[in-house]
């Protein structure tokens, strides 16, 4: 019977995570803040001192767009990193922490899978080392104040009609999405409309990933802006003499924490936004980590290229000054087949016409990753069972064609020895190329709209861009109201380049509709809301909360 991740997990032989960072990276105990045996947070103090050492390489793992059928993009980077170690090269893993809410609900864990996971798995996926929690407090803290403040008189005459600042929770709740406030009469507060969003689009979850200090955080939280006046001037969090506070509530979340893959290999987690309605990127302050003390760092931005790779260029790059050296785009004959048209329950069997079809998705990809962004590029199939090796020979023949290296990976039922090949053409077109600051898709200096339409049109593949008269408005205030420098971070359906998530494959000429404009001045950007897209997931009709349970032991089933 084939084990799942979970069981996979408890049968791997874990070390202490002390050895791990002693033996593996150089850090001597009284660097780290332990979390039990097996997870700690590296001290800033520590980090800020390696600023002279050379920065390794640093891979940016990203993919196809996602389907049911599967891509895994996570556990190719895990698998790259243990193939690479074995081959004797000091790789360090650069990964994003899992949200609660989606492990309860349709996507499950994000630790990896198979044989390619890292661990401590449970922990990972549920309370971690309460970063998202730090990170929730933080938030509805300067939510608390600013109601409190109106209460208490109002004193900056904030416009309660103009109020942008929701409240957040690490769960998917639809039910939350539009809520009224302050009922009751006047002891409990003024009444007025809010809502709340899943922490992962937390602007505090932006800025703790984007922050390269804590005098960096602390200055990013001043900056957010929670409402406007009723002259129309903005409300910082530092006119409510919130942001020190919030920085006393994610000064430990601040500090990456690190963590081992299944074969004792180190790996960062830390920050988790999503790549569908945030940025989609761990922290520059654990990304840097990985480059100072690995040769290689690998790191990985959410759902395909179109998403978090553009935003890990457009904002987190371009903001940090990352040059990355290579990118590695993850796909499965499986995901293809369903980009060509076949039903989920017809990919084990093998369709080289379907297959052919769904390579313009990949095509897509590669041109964005390739041309757009101007990143040299290795194609990795991640295999599934079903695969046959007329299909695996058809995309090695495609991309042999296009010039791109590919190789098929093995990692979920072998563990790094099933990623060595990919491992060796990594490092062999690391060997190639030296960092290089990558191409941006907009310039700082363009206003909001031409950034969304040049995202739209050289991204998505869209004819045009269009937008609410809401969004309209909002666009044209804040570029008049000197934001117009910020960068914009997308939220849109990850299953298409278009805002319909039903369009496969490659679509072109289509409308990118922007329903909703945010400010995250903070953050360093300005979100726009595209097509039907919620920054507050909700459940499937059966989520996976349903299969997760605790026996009479203590032990946690049912996680995957």
């Amino acid at each position: 019977m084939a084990l799942h991740d979970l069981d996979i997990a408890r049968r791997a032989s874990l070390r202490r995570i002390t050895d791990i960072a002693r033996e593996r990276l150089g850090i001597d105990d009284a660097q780290l803040v332990p979390y039990g045996h097996t997870k700690a947070k590296i001290a800033l103090p520590y980090l800020q001192s390696l600023g002279d050492r050379p920065d390794g390489k640093l891979i940016l793992v990203t993919a196809t767009s996602p389907t049911p059928a599967g891509e895994g993009k996570t556990t190719t980077s895990v698998g790259l990193a243990d193939g690479m170690c074995r081959l004797g090269h000091k790789a360090v893993l650069a990964l994003r922490e899992p949200s609660i809410g989606p492990v309860f609900g349709m996507k499950g864990g994000a630790a990896g899978g198979g044989h390619a996971q890292v661990v401590p798995m449970e922990d990972i996926n549920l309370h971690f080392t309460g970063d998202f929690h730090a990170i929730a407090l933080a938030h509805n803290l300067l939510a608390t104040v600013l109601d409190n403040h109106i209460h208490h008189g109002n004193a900056l005459n904030i416009d309660v009609r103009r109020v942008h600042w929701r409240r957040v929770m690490d769960m998917n709740d639809r039910a939350l999405r539009h809520v009224a406030l302050g009922l009751g009469g006047p002891a409990h507060g003024v009444p007025r409309e809010g809502g709340f969003d899943i922490v992962a689009a937390s602007e505090v979850m932006a800025i703790l990933c984007l922050s390269r200090s804590l005098a960096d955080l602390k200055e990013r939280l001043g900056r957010i802006v929670v409402a406007e006046t009723r002259e129309r001037q903005p409300v910082r969090a530092a006119d409510l003499k919130c942001h020190g506070a919030m920085a006393v509530l994610l000064k430990d979340a601040l500090a990456p924490n690190l963590v081992q893959t299944l074969e004792n290999n180190p790996a960062l987690l830390h920050g988790g936004p999503f790549g569908n309605i945030a940025h989609g990127c761990n922290s520059v302050i654990a990304t840097r980590a990985a480059m100072k003390l690995g040769d290689y760092a690998i790191t990985e931005a959410g759902f395909g290229a179109d998403l978090g790779a553009e935003k890990f260029i457009d904002i987190k790059a371009r903001m940090a000054g990352l040059k990355p050296t290579i990118a590695v785009l993850v796909t499965t004959v499986r995901a293809l087949k369903m980009q060509g048209g076949v039903p989920k329950d017809a990919l084990a069997q093998e369709n080289l016409a379907a297959l052919d079809a769904g390579l313009a998705n990949l095509d897509r990809h590669l041109h964005l990753v390739r041309e757009v962004f101007g990143l040299p590029c290795v194609v990795a199939a991640n295999h599934f069972v079903a695969d046959t090796d007329a299909e695996h020979a058809l995309l090695r023949e495609r991309m042999a064609a296009r010039g791109v290296p590919y190789a098929v990976s093995r990692h979920w039922s072998e563990g790094g020895a099933g990623a060595v090949e990919l491992a060796r053409e990594v490092v062999a077109l690391c060997d190639q190329h030296a960092p290089r600051t990558p191409r941006f898709v907009y310039e700082d200096g363009d206003s909001l709209w031409d950034k969304m339409r040049k995202l739209a049109t050289r991204v998505y593949g869209a004819a045009q861009v269009t937008a609410s008269p809401a969004a309209v408005a909002r666009i044209a205030e804040l570029q008049a109201g000197g934001w117009g420098h910020l960068a914009v971070c997308v939220a849109k359906t990850q299953y298409s380049f278009s805002t319909d998530a039903q369009r496969l494959g490659a679509p072109t000429g289509h409308t990118v509709h922007v329903r909703e404009v945010r400010l995250s001045a903070g953050a360093g950007f300005v979100v726009m809301v595209c097509g039907d897209i919620m920054t507050m997931p909700g459940l499937p009709a059966r989520p996976a909360a349903e299969t997760i349970d605790l026996d009479d032991m203590g032990q946690v089933a049912g996680l995957s």
